[in-house]
């Protein structure tokens, strides 16, 4: 456990193509920080792979679905979706080159080491925003953890991915009934409205209680098709 007058050690600090992120251990957490902001830690990853196992539950049960994973993050998710091997293949695009070293050959390695080993999984080093306006890819699945919610995001520019341009390229490269999870620090009834009025349908949210404090959440709803 950790302690509460344990001292943080910074073990690696870079200015990436978005601003300064932070790779730090706080007792027997790893926790990366974007900006001065926290973004997630190895404490927990209970809200991370409900979100992929909703996102699969909410499909239709077509075999070996593709799926794309918006943000590598300390690789709750991923090391969670490689372990089902009812996915088909997994991509995860992560804009920030030192998180991906910091898997490949750093302290988040253990997390995520089988995971990357997986024939099934591709890293791509891209800002998600650009990516699904712009690839040919289709996926049956798009799972979002890139910031801590759509009401809360870690760097400028995120916020349009929650916009009605954001979530039509996200509707964009799903299959028809495909399913769009994200992941969020609160329940948002307003982003709710949003995935609505955007064409999504089957529209719901599941929550996940924590320590202190409001809920995490997943955000879940479904392409026409």
């Amino acid at each position: 456990m950790t302690a509460a007058c344990d001292t943080p050690v910074v073990l690696d600090r870079r200015d990436g193509p978005y601003g300064e992120v932070v790779l730090r251990r706080h007792g027997t957490l790893l926790q990366i920080i974007a900006n001065g902001c926290f973004l997630m830690d190895t404490s927990d990853g209970r809200s991370e792979r409900l979100l992929v196992d909703a996102a699969y539950d909410a499909l239709d049960g077509r075999p070996g679905p593709a799926l794309l994973i918006g943000g590598l993050g300390v690789g709750f998710s991923l090391a969670h979706a490689a372990a089902d091997g009812r996915w088909g293949r997994i991509t995860v695009v992560e804009r920030e080159p030192a998180v991906v070293d910091w898997h490949r050959d750093g302290p988040l390695g253990r997390l995520s080491a089988a995971a990357l080993a997986d024939p099934r999984t591709d890293v791509v080093q891209d800002d998600l925003v650009p990516y699904v306006r712009e690839t040919s890819d289709t996926f049956d699945a798009l799972c979002l953890d890139i910031d801590n919610g759509p009401g809360w995001t870690v760097t400028e520019g995120n916020d349009s991915l929650y916009s009605p341009a954001g979530l039509a390229s996200c509707a964009r490269v799903l299959n028809p009934g495909g399913v769009l999870a994200v992941w969020s620090a609160a329940p948002s009834p307003e982003f709710e409205g949003s995935l609505r009025n955007a064409g999504f349908r089957q529209v719901r949210t599941e929550e996940v209680p924590v320590a202190r404090g409001v809920p995490d959440a997943v955000h879940l709803a479904v392409r026409p098709g």
